[in-house]
């Protein structure tokens, strides 16, 4: 039977950093469902629609075509046949990709995406609400988190390293809003499940993380081992 660990957390806490790591490990497959919900936040501003226009962005979903593939363990993603891996990391993007995330037609397609690749393959996924609602029964289940100013601080360098215009007050109010965008929302909203692990990793290395969950799926992943 496939095996899965859930990372959830708010943005910028490195859930996608940690998890590629974990997965690397361990063998499994990594998949990032918020590069989903980024692909479909770009189809809609690529095709002249607002984010957070709940018709046209349901009338879109019947149209929509997305598919994954794995290559040495890193995710490509392509929208239509196109390999959109580095288009969805732009910063109206990722506004775009909270707001989408809200409506239940954009969260019920990716969901169900979710977990057929899950059904197949030893994953280690990461996003809002894998633990809680995608993957209710995954063997461990982290909740990854850090400080506002800790994880904004760490978005702003991935975003200076990259090349990409990036303010970081701009950073922080848009990890500020997500959070409360992710937190709020009427399905499948951010939220700690009630069997998760936290760790907060303000002051922890990547290293560090990776280390403590290989150690928590060790010893106490809902898991029967040979």
């Amino acid at each position: 039977m496939p095996r899965s660990i859930a990372i959830d957390g708010p943005a910028g806490a490195g859930k996608s950093t940690i998890a590629k790591k974990v997965s690397q490990k361990l063998g499994f497959i990594y998949l990032d469902t918020g590069a989903m919900y980024r692909t479909v936040a770009l189809k809609a501003i690529k095709t002249g629609i607002d984010t957070k226009n709940h018709q046209e962005l349901a009338n879109m979903m019947d149209k929509l075509d997305i598919s994954i593939s794995h290559e040495n363990n890193l995710q490509k993603i392509f929208l239509d046949g196109e390999d959109v891996s580095e288009a969805i990391r732009a910063p109206q993007v990722s506004v775009g990709a909270s707001n989408v995330a809200v409506f239940p037609e954009v969260r019920l397609k990716m969901v169900d995406l979710q977990r057929k690749i899950a059904s197949g393959i030893d994953v280690v996924m990461d996003g809002r609400d894998i633990g809680s609602y995608v993957l209710p029964a995954a063997e461990l289940k982290i909740f990854l988190t850090a400080s506002v100013d800790e994880r904004a601080r760490r978005r702003y360098e991935e975003l200076v390293q990259k090349g990409q215009p990036a303010n970081l007050e701009a950073v922080r109010d848009d990890i500020i809003f997500r959070d409360k965008n992710d937190s709020s929302r009427a399905l499948a909203p951010l939220v700690k499940a009630a069997d998760a692990i936290e760790i907060d990793s303000t002051i922890l290395t990547i290293d560090e993380v990776v280390e403590k969950i290989l150690y928590f799926y060790k010893n106490y992943a809902n898991i029967t081992r040979e």
